[in-house]
C-alpha cells in the first residue's frame, strides 16, 4: 500500500526523514507499505503541483502532518498541504492526520482552520515529537493491516486461508475422515452429516472461509496455498548427505497424506525381518526400525511445524540412523529436557491436531517422545537424539542441490549467487569466484 506524506516541507523536514526512515526499515510495516516523499522525486519536466496531486490519486492512505506554518500559497490562496488533504478527501483516501503541538493559538490561522477543519470529519493524533509521530504512525498502519487481515495475532491454523473458499476442499476426505473418527473416537456426528457441519463443529471455518488447518487437512491441493506444506524424503547409502542420492521424493497432499507417504517411504527402505510360523500361522514380522517409532517422528513433525516456514520437512535416512527435521521450535513450556519426562501436551496447531487426535495418528496426551524412547530401548536401539537448531542468521545452509536445510549464518561473504549447476574444484571448505581471473 502506498502511503503519501504530506506537511510543509521545511518546517517538518526532520519529522518527513524519521518517519520515512522508519518505514523503509521496520522489518512488519515495509512488507506492506510504500511511501511518497515529494523531496525525493527526481528531476522531471513536469509542474510540482501536478506531480504530488497525481502521487495522492496514486496513494492507499493519505498521511498529513501539521505543524505550525501552513505553507507557500499559491495564486488561490491554498498551500499545498491543503490541496493534498484536500485532494485527499476529495477521493475517498483512508485519511490519517497528525497535529504537532497542544497549543493551536500558535498556529497560522490558516493552519488552525485546516486543522479545525480535518477535526470535523476524522480522528486526529496530537504528537510532539518525531519519536512520537512513529508510534502513532505504528499503531495507526498496524490497526489497517489487522482490518485488512494482513496480519494475525491468534494460532496460524485458526486464521483464515487467503484466496481460499469452501470449493477447495475435498466433500469426500471430510467424509472419510467422519469415518475414522467416529470409529476411531467415538467421535459424536452422525455418519451422514454434511461436510460444512463438521468444518463448523472443527472450529475449522473463520467467518464462513476455510482456516488453514483445514486447507491442510481436507484441501484438495494444499500446496497450491502453503507451498512448503511438503514432506521430503532421501535415502542415503551412506552416512553423510551425498549426491546423487539414490531414492529421493516429494510428497504432497492433506496432512494424512504427508504421514502416510513419508511413513512409508521410510519403512520400504529399512531392513524388515521376517520370522517362521513355528508358533502361528502367521509369521512374525520386525523392522530395523520400529515403525511406531517412524510413524509417531513423522508425525509430530508434520503436525507441530511452523507452517510459516519456508521450509519443508524432511526425513533422511542413512546407513546408520533416521532424521527428521521440521521448522519450528519447542512452545515456552517446554524443554529438551521435559520432552523426556511426563508433561502436557502442547500442540503448536491446536486446530491441526484435534482431527489428527481424532483418527489416531496422534495421542494428544505429551506420551509420544517418551513412547519412542520405550520402544527404541526395547528394540535394543540407543534412545532419540533430540536436537534444537536455532534459526540465527540470515542466511539458510542448504546442499548443493539446495534441497536440505542444515543450518543458518549471517556471513554475507559465504552467500553464493551464481546459477546453479556451480563446480568448485578442490577444497570444499573453501569458496572460489569465478568470476574472479
Amino acid at each position: 500500500m502506498k502511503i503519501f506524506i504530506s506537511s510543509v516541507q521545511k518546517e517538518l523536514a526532520a519529522e518527513r526523514k524519521a518517519l520515512a526512515g522508519y518505514l523503509a526499515g521496520d522489518p512488519l510495516l515495509r512488507r506492506f507499505f510504500d511511501y511518497f516523499l515529494f523531496e525525493e522525486t527526481p528531476a522531471a519536466d513536469q509542474r510540482a503541483d501536478q506531480c504530488y496531486l497525481n502521487e495522492v490519486d496514486r496513494c492507499d492512505i493519505y498521511l498529513g502532518i501539521f505543524g505550525i506554518e501552513y505553507g507557500w500559497e499559491d495564486a488561490e490562496g491554498l498551500s499545498p498541504t491543503h490541496r493534498e488533504f484536500n485532494r485527499a478527501t476529495e477521493n475517498g483516501k483512508r485519511r490519517l492526520i497528525y497535529v504537532k503541538g497542544a497549543d493551536d493559538s500558535v498556529r497560522d490561522p490558516k493552519m488552525r482552520a485546516l486543522v479545525t477543519d480535518a477535526a470535523s470529519s476524522l480522528i486526529r493524533r496530537r504528537v510532539n515529537s518525531a519519536q512520537e509521530l512513529i508510534a502513532a504512525v505504528y499503531a495507526s498502519l498496524v490497526r489497517i493491516l489487522e482490518e485488512r487481515e494482513l496480519i494475525r495475532f491468534g494460532p496460524f491454523d485458526a486464521t483464515f486461508c487467503r484466496n481460499a473458499t469452501l470449493d477447495d476442499l475435498d466433500d469426500d476426505k471430510i467424509t472419510r475422515f467422519l469415518v475414522l473418527a467416529r470409529r476411531g473416537r467415538n467421535f459424536p456426528l452422525p455418519g451422514d452429516t454434511p461436510p460444512h457441519e463438521v468444518l463448523v463443529h472443527l472450529n475449522l471455518l473463520d467467518k464462513g472461509r476455510p482456516t488453514h488447518a483445514a486447507i491442510l487437512l481436507f484441501g484438495k491441493q494444499p500446496q497450491r496455498f502453503l507451498i512448503t506444506s511438503e514432506v521430503k524424503c532421501a535415502h542415503f547409502h551412506g552416512y553423510t548427505v551425498a549426491k546423487p542420492i539414490p531414492s529421493y521424493q516429494v510428497y504432497k497432499g492433506t496432512v494424512f497424506d504427508l504421514v502416510d507417504q513419508a511413513k512409508d517411504f521410510v519403512l520400504s527402505k529399512i531392513d524388515l525381518w521376517v520370522g517362521t510360523r513355528a508358533e502361528s500361522t502367521q509369521a512374525p514380522t520386525k523392522y530395523e526400525i520400529p515403525q511406531e517409532v517412524v510413524a509417531e517422528a513423522i508425525v509430530n513433525a508434520v503436525v507441530h511445524r511452523d507452517y510459516t516456514s519456508n521450509a519443508s520437512v524432511q526425513a533422511m535416512l542413512f546407513k546408520d540412523r533416521l532424521e527428521v527435521w521440521n521448522p519450528g521450535t519447542l512452545p515456552p513450556t517446554l524443554t529438551l529436557e521435559k520432552l523426556r519426562g511426563p508433561h502436557a501436551s502442547v500442540p503448536h496447531n491446536p486446530l491441526l491436531a484435534e482431527p489428527m487426535y481424532l483418527t489416531k495418528y496422534i495421542e494428544r496426551m505429551g506420551t509420544g517422545i517418551r513412547d519412542m524412547i520405550r520402544r527404541c530401548r526395547t528394540a535394543g536401539l540407543p534412545e532419540p537424539e533430540i536436537r534444537l537448531i536455532a534459526k540465527v542468521g540470515r542466511f539458510p545452509v542448504v546442499d548443493q542441490g539446495q534441497e536440505f536445510v542444515a543450518g543458518y549464518c549471517d556471513d554475507e561473504s559465504k552467500v553464493i549467487n551464481f546459477d546453479l549447476p556451480l563446480i568448485i574444484f578442490g577444497d570444499h571448505t573453501r569458496c572460489f569466484n569465478p568470476n574472479v581471473a
